[in-house]
This record gives C-alpha cells, sequence and structure tokens, in this order.
C-alpha cells in the first residue's frame, strides 16, 4: 500500500510510514494511492461473512501486502471483537448501533485497529512513540481505551476544557499508565491546531517520535470503513440505501465514501451537522468557509474546520458539482435536537444520543424529497454518555452500561494548559 498526501500527489510512502508519522510533512493528509474495487461476488454474498471475516476481506484489500496475510487478520479479529447491529425502526429508517465497544462509541473500531496496527509497526523500535489526539468528546475515550497499556506507545489526550460530557471527560482522565489528558482552555479546535502544529516543528520532531490517533491518521479511517459493510449486510430492503451520518470531523463520512469507491452499493450519503454547518454550507454553496466552532449539546461535533475535508476533496478532484451530487448536507441547531431526540422516542421508543438525533432530522428531511429510499442512520455513541441531556429531555432514567457507570468515582487527572503552542511544546520536551 502506498500513500500520498492531499498537497502532493507525486511522493508516495509506505503505510508504516503513514501510520507512524500520521501527518506528512506539508500538513497535507494521507491517502492511498488507488482505492480497489472489491469483486461483485463479494458484495453479492457479504451474509456469508462474519463480521470479522468481511473486515479482513476489506482490510487486505486496502492494504495489501503491507502486512503478511496471517498478521493482519490477527489484528483485524482482535480488534472487531464485538458487533455493529442494524435495528430496524421502520420501513424507511434504520439504526447502526457503533456503540457495543469498550468506550461505548464508534471510535472504538478505529482506535483498537490502530493501536493494534501501531504496535505491529512498532515492535522493533527501542524509542517510545508518542500518540497526540485531540477531542471534541468519543474519540479521547477510545484511544484511551484502546491503546491503554500498550508497550512502548505514550498516549497524550488533548480536549477543550468544559466542553465535554462529564462521564467523557472520566474516560480519558482517570486511567492512568501510559494515557495523560491535558485539559486546554480553548475549543476543539485549539485542541487540534495544537496538535497539527507539533507534527510541522521540527524540534520535536528530532527529539520524539510522534503520532496521531485523529481521524486524520489513515489507520483511523481504514477500519470504519468496516461497518458500511456490516451495515449493508444486514439490510432486507430493496429501496437504495441511503447512509446519514453525524459529522463532526468527517472521518467517518470519508470512510464510507471509500466504501463506496470499493464497490458497496451506496446510493447517498447525507452529512449531518449541528450548528458547525460549515460543511452542509459548502454542499448547498459550493463555498467553504471555516469558522471558529460553537458549543453545541451534541459536543462530539463541534468543529469548525474539518481536517477531513480535504480528503473528501480528494476523493472527487474538489470538484463541488461532483461532490453535492454523492453528499447531502443539512445542520441542525440544539432546540431542534432536542425535538428530533423526542420525535425519536414517541415514534419509535427508541432512545437516540444527540448525535444521532442530528442524524434522525437529517434522513428525514432528505426522505422528504426522496421518499423510496432507505436510511441508514449511524448512531455513533451510547445516549448514556450524555446522560443529564437526554433525561432532561425526555423526562425518563436512562441506564447506564457498568463498564461506563463504574467511572463516575474514579479520580480526574489532567493537566490545565493554555492554548499557546509553546506552552504545549515545552511540556511535551519536559515529559518525553
Amino acid at each position: 500500500m502506498q500513500l500520498y498526501s492531499t498537497k502532493q500527489q507525486q511522493q508516495f510512502v509506505d503505510l508504516k510510514e503513514a501510520v507512524l508519522r500520521g501527518l506528512p510533512p506539508d500538513n497535507g493528509l494521507y491517502m492511498p494511492e488507488f482505492i480497489p474495487r472489491l469483486s461483485t461476488n463479494f458484495i453479492t454474498n457479504l451474509s456469508n461473512y462474519s463480521f470479522p471475516e468481511l473486515s479482513f476481506e476489506v482490510a487486505q484489500a486496502l492494504i495489501g501486502d503491507s502486512i503478511p496475510s496471517f498478521e493482519l487478520k490477527t489484528i483485524v479479529h482482535e480488534a472487531i471483537n464485538f458487533p455493529a447491529p442494524v435495528v430496524k425502526l421502520s420501513d424507511q429508517f434504520g439504526i447502526l448501533e457503533l456503540f457495543h465497544g469498550p468506550s461505548l462509541a464508534f471510535k472504538d473500531f478505529g482506535a483498537r485497529f490502530m493501536a493494534r496496527l501501531m504496535s505491529y509497526f512498532n515492535r522493533d523500535n527501542d524509542q517510545e512513540l508518542v500518540i497526540l489526539v485531540a477531542t471534541s468528546g468519543d474519540t479521547g475515550g477510545a484511544v484511551a481505551a484502546g491503546f491503554y497499556d500498550t508497550p512502548g506507545i505514550q498516549v497524550v489526550i488533548l480536549y477543550p476544557s468544559g466542553k465535554v460530557s462529564p462521564l467523557q471527560e472520566k474516560q480519558l482522565t482517570t486511567l492512568g499508565k501510559n494515557i495523560t489528558a491535558l485539559e486546554v482552555q480553548g475549543t476543539f479546535d485549539d485542541c487540534q491546531a495544537l496538535v497539527k502544529q507539533a507534527f510541522l516543528d521540527q524540534d520535536l520532531i528530532k527529539n520524539i517520535r510522534l503520532s496521531s490517533a485523529n481521524s486524520i491518521n489513515i489507520a483511523r479511517l481504514i477500519p470504519q470503513s468496516f461497518y458500511y459493510f456490516e451495515a449493508y449486510k444486514q439490510l432486507e430492503t430493496k429501496l437504495p440505501v441511503v447512509f446519514t451520518v453525524p459529522s463532526g470531523n468527517f472521518g467517518n463520512l470519508t470512510a464510507g465514501l471509500i466504501a463506496q469507491k470499493m464497490g458497496l452499493p451506496i446510493h447517498h450519503f447525507v452529512a449531518a451537522t449541528n450548528a458547525n454547518d460549515v460543511v452542509p454550507v459548502y454542499l448547498n454553496t459550493g463555498d467553504y468557509l471555516p469558522k471558529p466552532s460553537v458549543r453545541t449539546i451534541s459536543n462530539a461535533m463541534d468543529v469548525g474546520n474539518p481536517s477531513n475535508f480535504a480528503r473528501m476533496q480528494d476523493l472527487y478532484g474538489s470538484t463541488w458539482n461532483i461532490i453535492k451530487d454523492e453528499i447531502s448536507g443539512f445542520s441542525y441547531n440544539d432546540t431542534q435536537t432536542k425535538e428530533g431526540l423526542k420525535e425519536v422516542y414517541d415514534r419509535f421508543n427508541y432512545i437516540i444520543d444527540p448525535h444521532g438525533a442530528v442524524g434522525f432530522l437529517a434522513a428525514k428531511a432528505y426522505l422528504e424529497h426522496n421518499p423510496n429510499t432507505f436510511h441508514v442512520i449511524l448512531e455513533t455513541a451510547h445516549p448514556s454518555k450524555f446522560i443529564q441531556d437526554v433525561e432532561n429531555i425526555l423526562k425518563i432514567k436512562v441506564d447506564i452500561p457498568q463498564r461506563l457507570a463504574e467511572l463516575a468515582d474514579k479520580k480526574k487527572e489532567a493537566t490545565l494548559v493554555d492554548t499557546s503552542f509553546s506552552t504545549f511544546k515545552d511540556w511535551l520536551i519536559s515529559n518525553y
């Protein structure tokens, strides 16, 4: 597998360099030299494969001979060891539940795969690998769980102070060992900017082996494509299938686009955002205008300048007319999100989280003008991770899974830092 930067398509690196480096030196994003197309026979017979088995087939097609087949199979089967069921709400709506992993969020798929992939590539190196990750909510907890106690790897998680839910914060601040949390006095965009700048700083690069676990790392996108195939496998509808994706940094949707280009017959994508509507505005007008993120109750999507937009453009040659034909965009404020959450519960007796509620509203909006379609809405996190909002909105008691409930009494351990890069750089140098 050879990869290039979205800013420099003439120079290639192998998978090991792309994964361990995380970000190209030119501040682009790594993309595969080409996206292979899976056989029609494989797509037609998806039901014959277990989730880990089909995931291995997809991974092997993408990765090729970069990793021996038996090693890759072990990585995939260890990482993808929990289900991704589609819950049918009606003849036109289904919910793809992506919260059955250790941290109760879809990021578990990417984090667990990435941790094992990095561990494989890092096994012959004596110098520690330091993983930097910015989180707006779920990424931090998934990465913390995925990389916890992995030999030779240290993880530094940057999260915006006061802008993640209490249980989300406990997931990334209570593990200890090789997991360190930095509480940044700013927004997610500030956290992401610090991580990106670190990869461009020559002093840091010379002295510390840095990599990233955000969706800027190609190792996150590869496994996120797996569950699109798994979802499609479970569908019984004959209607054209639309995937509606609650979106923040747009890694999840980009993974779906890759699955589509590999041959999965996805009719259309719907990008669903909260008030941070940069991409829906672009899809509707052709103008991409990044702006500071604003806080919402669907906090994992509070991103004002989505990194993976560069990959979306790369997939379509930066052609707005083509992109808007493939993807529709809708955005909703908190008031609308609350109403969407209520509607799902009242109509289908299903408890959805705020991010999924945004997805439901977008799917419903697309369905109004495209009635003969079936919508798979990605439910990216368990509603109990946002228990205060969900219980206040629905006026019901939400059960908390044991692995999340047991975090409530654990002590938070985090270092408070400002948004200046010099502060962050000094901290890294003094600690690693």
